[in-house]
């Protein structure tokens, strides 16, 4: 008679139907479905209690984390001084929960695993001066600090921050632009206070 074929040990089978671990960072009272929120309080929506001004994040381990969503915290990280900044500690520690990067099959411009989608108030809108907590007005270029080869080419290693990030944006246009062409938004975009109300950044882990 044939060998009859083993079955799966239980920890084998549990490894197998684990489901992506997905982190709302800074959630508050709501976190998008499929998603473990994470905050320094405990809110009904907060599976996770953690300061994430305080590193590392200990809860989670090195390459534990496929996708990490947060939104309207980091205009709230203070400044640090030269040797020692929270924005860049927190993209470091961002950086080394995520998985590596893997893209989808079919579209590989499309990541599905090792990425994280930062959303915050745009520089040149009223909302990122507004609110008295927030600390530090963020557009597309802060993202640049937090790839390896940008710092390189423009002489910057020195700097206290190890991640390294490809990273893509869009933006979130006020209401009056949203129905003008491309051609009119780009250049309110670039000219014009107010003409963006949000910068939705995705980080891609590198390597």
């Amino acid at each position: 008679m044939p060998a009859t074929p083993k079955k799966p040990t239980k920890a084998k089978a549990t490894r197998a139907k684990q489901a992506p671990l997905k982190l709302s960072l800074a959630c508050g009272d709501h976190k998008p479905d499929g998603f473990k929120g994470v905050d320094i309080i405990k809110t009904a929506s907060a599976d996770y209690k953690v300061d994430l001004l305080k590193f590392p994040w200990k809860p989670f381990k090195n390459n534990s984390v496929d996708e990490i969503e947060c939104s309207n915290f980091v205009e709230h990280i203070p400044h640090g001084d030269s040797y020692n900044d929270p924005f860049f500690q927190f993209f470091d520690e961002l950086y080394r929960i995520l998985k590596p990067a893997e893209f989808d099959p079919a579209n590989p411009n499309i990541p599905i695993k090792g990425f994280a989608t930062i959303t915050c108030p745009y520089y040149s809108s009223m909302r990122a001066w507004q609110d008295p907590t927030h600390h530090r007005a963020i557009s597309e270029a802060s993202f640049l600090y937090l790839n390896k080869q940008w710092r390189e080419d423009n002489k910057l290693t020195h700097y206290p921050v190890k991640c390294d990030f490809d990273f893509s944006y869009g933006y979130i246009v006020a209401p009056e632009w949203q129905n003008r062409s491309e051609e009119t938004q780009a250049f309110a975009i670039r000219n014009y206070i107010n003409a963006v109300s949000d910068i939705r950044v995705t980080l891609i882990k590198r390597a």
